[in-house]
């Protein structure tokens, strides 16, 4: 470090040469200098050179003229006399800024980041004009110095963690006593060398204290001026601590060329090194925290200062070691790797020379032209033509370049995928039929369609591909007959799901131009299944997002458009791909959700859901079997009634669909299989027969040890067993040796295993030795024990009444979970004259309020007809809910139910017993046609309601319904509302009845 001060002083040799007889006195003054000049190797009388235009002790100021030096000196501190004896020597050097002394108050210039150091410059950004402005004014008058403090850190942060400009900007919000509190005391007297823009570069000269605040804005502040504490410049362990941070710093500037730069600045504006400027120097150019910085800053005791540098010089030493070690790791790690890849590059000429082995690149493109070789006949022409370019492309670009991987994964995909590669359909409607059949019980609807384009493509000879739309409430089997219908056609199956999709690159690819780019699903699943005539089922397609990276639904026509999926374009491909062979069956809740172009290209197919006969049918002959067999209990353990399957059912699962039924045997089974567990019975097929017989083959001779084995594996996997059954997560895991439990143990007994068992424990209590031999009760589910194992019933009768009352009557609704009924309720609030008004509740949506006023009307209308005397709607205040609150209602189908509810209340006659009315009204009297007849059929059945009323225009889709749905009913079709008006207030009625 010192060393380089020594060079920049040796640049103004004419300077030194002037007094050459005070340097050599000051040399042999101080031992500090004479160690610093051992940095440079010679003339060490140059370190004493100075600069006298910049000066950071009073005694660097004091030589205006031979007249003043005893003034001087007697304002000179004791501690630094030989700096008076230097100052005299060199009186002829006239200083530029005399009334540095004067300087008593300054404007406070708040540091971020680190303090300023006596000899040191420092460039500040200054945001507040204000106190840019009155710095410039300063520099115009001369008096150019300011303070500069360093700013504390908030109360709770750490001085050690980066926390970016937020602490910049709260300071520069801060005016006045709230900045004078987060400034230092202890600061520096900076010289304000130059102003540019915002930038001001200070120059530090001497230390300061904050005695008072002056002025608020900009902060003005009264200072003393600092100097060090008396000091002796011949003690021993000064001397010895300042020879340690010469040392080091001398270590330290051997490695690093910026501190050299520090010490050249440093020496061109400061005097003699002496003890205290050693310790600022040291501290300044080292990488401290500032804080600790702060510390050497503060302290005036010249020893404590050395010893705070020392540690700092240290510390930077240490990073300078680190540095260098890190740099050589580095290095040799760059040489070792380039040195490898070198002898690699050798290795792979010299083989290739030597005809041993292939490049990479001409490895993958003869596995390219493999994979393409045998779908060339069936492969379009333009396919073809970008395969062989792309591969020539790859020959020619580097291995280690990002566009050879870029252009590899493209040839894997291409090369991949089934062109013209068909999977051989099945056009035998019977098989069909028969498997159908066996998958799903009801649907004729669904299966008749499947069959109608079975016998299409059979007398065609080929299939062209279609788009169904299955729609209806959840767990009516929507998904599983898109598997059954692919299993018919022998198709290969694959299902996703675009629920909540809402990057269109999910249906249509990524450009190759992005960083880990992928095709789109379709080309994903023609990969998967190998044929390009799959079944793709898209599950939840009313479900489908819209994002910021596009609209999916509109990304699905060109995928599900007859017209174009012809030539499909996926992005990542960028070559067309035909998908007109390609089944693709949707499935949805609510079709009302899909947008209207893609609903359009679509083929409906609405599954309602299953009245009670259906869901019997299904739980008998599909989800009882299924699940027994997943539990791993035997058709002879267990006999679930026909009452409990019923009442199951009615209380307990009455959405339309099948799952919540199948939860729910699951949980009798899962109860009857803790049961029978518990009980002593174990299904698990007869391994120890299987090993026997394996451990005979492989080694007769170790008959005895091999059976003592087998026992205790025996009576390890029966307690296996006995957890898993117990535990309800691992239930599936016994569908896997189902089918050799049937092949394998078919007529065998639970004795067997029990046997074994028995006799292993016979020795601790033989009264169990003839458990085997006992038979297990067969546990048999009721509906007076289905409680015990399913709880208390979920639904209670959607019958409220069993004769409506008065101003009440039954309505049909439709839901997503299939049909329900619902209850109209008017009742009297207020009588008086001209009190007529109408209140609504039950959480009704728009158009069933707008229902409810047309429905007041056309009654008023009504009733004015059919009693003129009667001012119930004139003179009453009304109150009209629909019960269950919690749930939202809308819907065009509530109208002549509410007409009814209000005339029934202003004539005081209740509705005929068992009757349900669906349909919208208009201010005329008009039906008006609605929907979801077959399930708002089955939800009066489900009600036991015998005579429903609907709108002339839907006896059609009444007509259409399965005759199990429409047996026992009454059903009246209407098409004004007086014929709705004579079916509830009279007994006898002309109209049209089914």
């Amino acid at each position: 470090m010192l060393r380089a001060a020594a060079a920049a002083a040796a640049i103004f040799p004419a300077r030194f040469a002037a007094a050459p007889a005070v340097a050599a006195a000051a040399e042999l003054r101080s031992p500090l200098l004479r160690v610093l000049g051992t940095l440079r190797g010679g003339r060490s009388s140059v370190l004493l050179g100075r600069r006298a235009r910049f000066c950071s002790n009073s005694s660097d100021t004091e030589a205006a003229a031979a007249a003043e030096a005893e003034a001087e000196a007697k304002a000179e501190d004791a501690t630094v006399a030989e700096g008076g004896a230097e100052g005299n020597a060199s009186s002829a050097i006239v200083p530029t800024n005399p009334q540095i002394e004067d300087c008593l108050s300054v404007v406070a210039l708040p540091l971020p980041h680190r303090p300023l150091f006596p000899g040191f410059y420092m460039p500040i950004y200054v945001k507040d004009q204000k106190l840019l402005q009155a710095l410039i004014e300063n520099r115009k008058r001369s008096a150019s110095y300011a303070g500069a403090f360093l700013v504390k850190d908030e109360e709770g942060t750490d001085p050690n963690i980066v926390t970016g400009s937020d602490s910049e900007k709260s300071i520069d919000d801060l005016k006045g006593k709230d900045l004078l509190k987060r400034l230092h005391e202890v600061g520096t007297l900076a010289q304000i060398t130059s102003i540019q823009g915002d930038q001001v570069v200070l120059l530090g000269h001497r230390r300061l204290r904050i005695t008072e605040m002056v002025e608020e804005d900009p902060l003005t502040v009264k200072v003393d001026h600092l100097k060090e504490k008396p000091y002796n410049k011949d003690d021993d362990v000064i001397k010895a601590t300042s020879f340690e941070v010469i040392s080091t710093l001398r270590e330290v500037l051997r490695t690093s060329s910026l501190w050299k730069d520090h010490v050249q600045t440093y020496t061109q504006h400061i005097g003699d090194f002496n003890y205290p400027r050693l310790a600022d120097f040291g501290a300044a150019i080292s990488g401290a925290n500032k804080l600790l910085c702060q510390e050497v800053l503060e302290e005036l005791d010249v020893y404590k200062r050395l010893k705070l540098t020392l540690e700092l010089v240290k510390k930077e030493m240490e990073i300078s070691k680190l540095q260098q070690s890190i740099a050589k790791a580095i290095e040799e790690k760059i040489s070792g790797d380039q040195r490898r890849y070198l002898l690699n590059e050798q290795l792979k000429a010299i083989k290739k020379e030597l005809g041993l082995e292939t490049d990479d690149k001409t490895a993958l493109s003869a596995k390219f032209r493999e994979r393409i070789e045998s779908k060339k006949d069936k492969c379009p022409p333009h396919v073809l033509q970008v395969i062989e370019e792309e591969l020539t492309k790859l020959q020619l670009l580097e291995a280690s370049s990002s566009e050879f991987n870029v252009t590899r994964n493209y040839l894997d995909w291409l090369t991949v995928l089934p062109w013209g590669n068909y999977s051989d359909e099945n056009f035998d409607v019977h098989h069909a039929q028969k498997i159908l059949d066996e998958d799903h019980y009801g649907l004729s609807d669904v299966k008749e369609r499947i069959l109608e384009f079975i016998a299409v493509g059979k007398l065609r000879g080929t299939s062209q591909g279609k788009i169904i739309c299955l729609s209806g409430p959840p767990g009516v089997g929507k998904t599983s007959i898109g598997r059954s219908i692919a299993c018919a056609l022998n198709r290969q199956f694959y299902r996703f799901s675009v629920g909540g999709l809402a990057d269109v690159a999910e249906i249509k690819g990524h450009r190759r131009t992005y960083v880990g780019a992928m095709p789109g699903k379709m080309v994903q699943c023609l990969k998967s299944v190998g044929t390009a005539n799959p079944l793709v089922l898209i599950d939840e397609i009313d479900k489908l997002g819209r994002g910021h990276s596009g609209d999916p639904a509109s990304a699905l026509l060109e995928l599900l458009d007859p017209e174009q999926n012809v030539n499909f374009l996926d992005h990542y491909l960028d070559v067309p791909i035909d998908l007109s062979k390609v089944l693709f069956v949707c499935t949805a809740n609510v079709i009302e959700m899909i947008p209207n172009p893609l609903l359009d290209r679509m083929e409906i197919i609405a599954i309602a859901g299953y009245i009670t006969d259906e869901k019997m049918h299904i739980a008998r002959d599909y989800l009882e079997k299924n699940t027994r067999e997943a539990c791993g209990i035997k058709p002879e353990q267990v006999e679930v009634t026909d009452a409990a399957l019923l009442a199951l059912i009615e209380n307990y699962c009455r959405e339309a669909g099948v799952r919540n039924l199948q939860k729910q045997i699951e949980k009798i089974y899962r109860k009857i299989a803790l049961q029978l567990v518990r009980q002593g019975v174990s299904n698990e097929p007869d391994q120890e027969a299987l090993s026997v017989t394996a451990n005979e083959e492989t080694s007769s001779g170790d008959g005895a040890a091999a059976k003592d084995e087998i026992l205790k594996d025996s009576a390890a996997e029966d307690a296996s067993v006995t957890n898993n059954i117990i535990n309800p997560a691992s239930e599936e895991a016994n569908e896997v040796n189902l089918a050799n439990e049937a092949v394998v143990h078919e007529g065998h007994t639970t004795e067997a295993p029990k046997e074994d068992s028995v006799s292993e424990r016979k020795d601790t209590d033989g009264a169990k030795e003839g458990a085997g031999d006992k038979a297990i009760e067969k546990v048999v589910v009721d509906s007076s024990n289905l409680g015990d194992f399913v709880g208390k019933p979920v639904f209670q009768a959607e019958r409220i009444y069993e004769q409506t009352p008065v101003g009440v009557v039954m309505g049909l609704a439709w839901t997503a979970m299939g049909g329900s009924t619902l209850y109209i309720e008017t009742r009297r609030v207020e009588e008086g004259e001209g009190k007529g008004a109408l209140v609504l509740t039950g959480q009704l949506g728009d158009v069933m309020k707008e229902s409810a006023q047309i429905a007041q009307t056309v009654g008023r209308a009504i009733l004015l007809e059919k009693e003129p005397d009667n001012q119930f709607f004139a003179n009453s205040k009304l109150h009209l809910h629909v019960p269950a609150g919690a749930t939202p209602k809308d819907g065009p189908s509530a109208g002549c139910t509410m007409i009814t509810s209000m005339l029934s209340l202003a004539m005081g006659k209740p509705v005929k017993k068992d009757l349900a009315m669906t349909g919208e009204v208009t201010l005329t009297g008009r039906i008006l046609p609605i929907g979801g007849v077959k399930e708002k059929t089955i939800a009066a059945r489900r009600s036991a309601i015998k005579t429903l009323v609907f709108p002339s225009a839907n006896k059609r889709d009444f007509d259409e319904l399965a005759s199990n749905v429409k047996e026992g009913l009454e059903v009246h079709f209407v098409d004004t509302y007086s014929e709705i008006y004579d079916l509830a207030f009279q007994s006898d009625s002309g109209t049209e009845t089914s």
